[in-house]
């Protein structure tokens, strides 16, 4: 059964608050507001579905991130 995006969204948010200091998490709870969020896991239906829509997301965001830091920027 698909899930409301307002409860997908709330489910993204637990989940990046809860792997705040993993793989660049922190960024979703700092930067991005619910209707960004929507925005990301537009066509998802369920929580599993959202959470990997945004962790690809986040995962690219975080691998440049580290870049910088590496590079010295």
């Amino acid at each position: 059964m698909a899930q409301s995006t307002d409860n997908l969204v709330k489910a993204v948010q637990a989940h990046a608050r809860a792997n705040y200091n993993e793989g660049g998490w922190d960024m979703i709870v700092e930067a991005y507001e619910p209707s960004e969020i929507a925005e990301l896991i537009e066509g998802a239906t369920t929580e599993a579905e959202a959470i990997a829509k945004v962790s690809t997301i986040v995962g690219i965001r975080d691998d440049r991130r580290q870049g910088a830091i590496n590079a010295g920027l």
